[in-house]
């Protein structure tokens, strides 16, 4: 398995309209690179070594000339998990995905340890915001 310390990972997603798609997820509380953002494309921060290019989708299909683009409003190909610091953080990036237009996705999951929620943004993509307290994991998880 390939790994450094220093190891980025971008996730490309195609996205409909690039204006209302860096709207949405500004009203998340997300930043943007400038110095990958033009027309085509952006580089939302998801984290200091993360991050999702948000590319519209006739740029997005010069990368799969072989393929066809996804409908993400009709199938679904990837989940986007997001660990936050708290359920409170977890809670409050729903309520700002719907009140900028996303939807809620699936009811929420709380096992204790880990909690979770999901939305569709705009563009159909599943978002799943997610906490994780590893002390109270149960045991036969920690034993693995």
């Amino acid at each position: 398995m390939l790994e450094h310390e220093d190891g980025k990972m971008f996730v490309n997603l195609p996205v409909n309209d690039l204006h209302k798609t860096i709207e949405f997820f500004t009203k998340l509380g997300f930043s943007f690179n400038p110095q990958f953002t033009d027309e085509n494309a952006t580089c939302m921060i998801v984290g200091k070594n993360n991050f999702v290019m948000l590319l519209v989708e006739s740029f997005f299909k010069n990368f799969i000339p072989h393929h066809e683009i996804n409908d993400a409003m009709r199938t679904k190909e990837v989940l986007v998990a997001l660990l936050l610091e708290s359920r409170a953080q977890v809670d409050e990036m729903m309520e700002k995905a719907i009140a900028a237009g996303g939807k809620e996705y699936r009811p929420t999951q709380d096992y204790r340890w880990m909690y979770g929620r999901a939305f569709q943004d705009i563009n159909g993509h599943i978002w799943e915001p997610f906490f994780m307290n590893m002390a109270d994991m149960p045991a036969e998880m920690k034993d693995k």
